[in-house]
């Protein structure tokens, strides 16, 4: 095991705040279907296909992910995660009909799909043994916050602005999170 040359704190705040981003995206449509279906002139039961897109996708990516980055290098597979789900969380904001919307929500799931083991295996790589368990019970809190505020922040962004910020809203975090990532982190041996 090789330990990081920077602080693995630093390390697990930055690949868990990739992670925070992806894991909220599950939850923060959900109130804003009524408006999306209204200003994309779809039905509520169609709608819902902005949600099972993403998961369906996501779910796919999940168990390819250790796989994908083995394959690609874990800092390259993990930016390229951050970078593909901000990118196809631009899209989402822009998409003008619900197919084009339902197209990048199954992008941005794919995309997002490999944050979440791959945030644990770096941070398995940066701590050594005896602090797992602490960074982990922190770090997994992403994991139960995010789905939490999901619903009560996309209301608060639908309401006050438009549905299409729940989406934008990614973008200097994904931005910053891939950044910080290139700079932060390095692949094991």
């Amino acid at each position: 095991m090789t330990l990081p040359r920077v602080n693995p704190w630093l390390v697990a705040v930055v690949v868990s705040l990739a992670t925070f981003m992806e894991v909220l995206d599950t939850t923060i449509t959900n109130v804003s279907l009524r408006h999306i279906a209204g200003s994309l002139g779809a039905g509520q039961d169609e709608s819902t296909w902005v949600l099972t897109s993403y998961l369906v996708a996501n779910g796919i990516i999940l168990p390819l992910s250790g796989w994908l980055s083995d394959v690609l290098g874990r800092k390259r597979f993990f930016i390229g995660c951050i970078l593909g789900f901000t990118l196809a969380s631009f899209f989402c904001g822009a998409a003008t009909s619900l197919f084009g919307l339902v197209i990048f929500r199954i992008l941005q799931g794919a995309a997002g799909g490999g944050l979440q083991p791959t945030q644990q295996a770096i941070i398995l790589d940066s701590f050594p043994p005896e602090k797992r368990g602490t960074v982990f019970a922190i770090t997994g809190l992403t994991m139960i916050v995010a789905p939490i505020l999901g619903p009560t922040l996309g209301g608060l962004i639908t309401d006050n602005m438009s549905w299409r910020w729940i989406f934008y809203i990614n973008i200097p975090v994904g931005l910053f999170a891939a950044f910080m990532t290139w700079r932060l982190l390095e692949d094991p041996p």
